[in-house]
């Protein structure tokens, strides 16, 4: 694979992780384990039996919960914890062979990538958890699912349009995370003079 390739690789599995974990282990790592791509040396473990078992029965619970309302928040809350380092590793798992310089930027490129992309998810569906209709959060659950299969394609068929995508993206967080934070923090006042009146 030439830099190129392991570049948009990289980002498209950190900016996949950050939306959906289980799935981007779970297919990528089927996708190897069948042979249409070649996983980097760094991640053919995730083509590994026990590997698959683990990620295919974990996708099935995070795409079960995240259409649940409500609980698809409590879900993005704990998994801030497991999405963004494992994105990292992934990012930086395609340049394991290469120079350390070449793993560092993969790894920061890599955790920032999933750390915008999994902030602007678990925000955007706090808020809309605050709608008390259902469909709009299923609609965004499953723009979500379809979202993941593009990225993942994209990266392994053309990754130059992913780059692309994925520059254009990160453009799209440094504007909509800060409208995100405001939201978030308006909805808590607002809870919070909730709670003191009653």
């Amino acid at each position: 694979m030439n830099l190129l390739s392991n570049l948009a690789l990289a980002g498209g599995l950190a900016w996949a992780s950050g939306i959906r974990l289980y799935a981007t282990l779970f297919i990528a790592g089927l996708l190897g384990r069948l042979g249409y791509v070649t996983l980097p040396p760094g991640l053919e473990v995730l083509s590994h039996n026990w590997v698959l078992i683990t990620a295919g029965v974990l996708m099935i619970g995070e795409f079960l919960a995240d259409k649940v309302p409500m609980f698809d928040s409590m879900w993005d809350s704990i998994h801030t914890f497991i999405r963004i380092p494992v994105g990292t590793l992934l990012a930086w798992g395609v340049f394991k062979n290469s120079g350390v310089d070449e793993q560092i930027a993969a790894a920061l490129l890599g955790g920032a990538v999933v750390t915008g992309t999994h902030l602007a998810k678990s925000g955007t569906r706090a808020l809309i958890n605050t709608s008390p209709e259902p469909f709009s959060n299923w609609g965004a659950s499953v723009g979500e699912d379809l979202s993941l299969l593009g990225i993942l394609y994209l990266a392994w068929q053309h990754p130059l349009v992913l780059l692309i995508l994925l520059a254009l993206f990160i453009v799209l967080i440094c504007w909509l995370l800060p409208k995100i934070v405001r939201g978030l923090r308006t909805i808590f006042a607002r809870l919070t003079r909730l709670g003191q009146t009653t």
